[in-house]
């Protein structure tokens, strides 16, 4: 039998965003790759799925990755997930789907949760063509990138962490213009979601007086979008407070 990698999608919060395609290729395969054993366990227990799962993560991903395709040549099939969402989107899982496609081995995406979709498109922003940044460069590169967005018409999309979401919000205000329409969501599927709408400096004072908790998805609308005011939609964008 030929092996197979297969990408599988796990809930960014809420369990029952999980397919049940998704658990049925974890109950087949014969090996399950993941982030983070220990954050995996619980959601692996909770559908019944007991398999042989292994550590695969950005600081060893390329030391196992020959090994994981040694398996797939004997005619493994092998799951890869993340702590949450899509493996590869911001998360470990390109170099190995590189070296299996290298190696002429089968692989196949399941469709499933990923945190910036919902974002976008509860965001209110034109979602027809958009950027995602994942998360941005933490020093070397950082300006150079920000000037670089921008010039960016498309809707901007990013992930941050919560110490280093108010620096951002400060940062985007400074060079894309204080009043450039945005979104911020916090903890999508989950008891506190959160979807924050305004101007970038009206999102900053929402957040400075609020909870920094969990993870954040910032939506930025692109510099064609941000000359129109957009004056007939205006209630759209304001914040929540207003």
């Amino acid at each position: 039998m030929d092996g197979k990698l297969f990408l599988v999608p796990t809930p960014i919060g809420n369990l029952e965003d999980m397919t049940f395609r998704a658990i049925r290729i974890l109950k087949e395969c014969d090996l399950i790759l993941a982030e983070d054993t220990r954050t995996s366990a619980p959601m692996l227990k909770h559908f019944g799925i007991d398999k042989k799962v292994f550590s695969h993560h950005q600081h060893n991903e390329h030391k196992a990755t020959s090994e994981i395709i040694k398996f797939l040549n004997e005619g493994q099939k092998i799951a890869l997930i993340s702590d949450a969402g899509t493996p590869a989107i911001s998360d470990p899982g390109f170099f190995l789907v590189r070296e299996a496609i290298k190696n002429e081995i089968p692989v196949e995406c399941l469709p499933g949760a990923t945190a910036f979709v919902p974002a976008l498109v509860n965001s209110g922003l034109p979602a027809d063509a958009f950027c995602f940044e994942g998360f941005l460069p933490v020093k070397k590169g950082r300006q150079t990138k920000f000037k670089k967005l921008a010039e960016e018409d498309r809707t901007i999309i990013l992930y941050e962490s919560p110490h280093r979401l108010l620096k951002t919000l400060e940062e985007f205000a400074q060079y894309l213009g204080e009043d450039r329409q945005a979104s911020v969501s916090r903890e999508l599927t989950k008891m506190f979601e959160e979807t924050v709408r305004g101007t970038l400096v009206e999102i900053k004072s929402h957040f400075e007086h609020n909870t920094l908790k969990g993870e954040f998805v910032i939506c930025i609308a692109g510099k064609e979008m941000s000359k129109d005011k957009r004056v007939k939609n205006k209630d759209k964008y304001e914040s929540p407070e207003d």
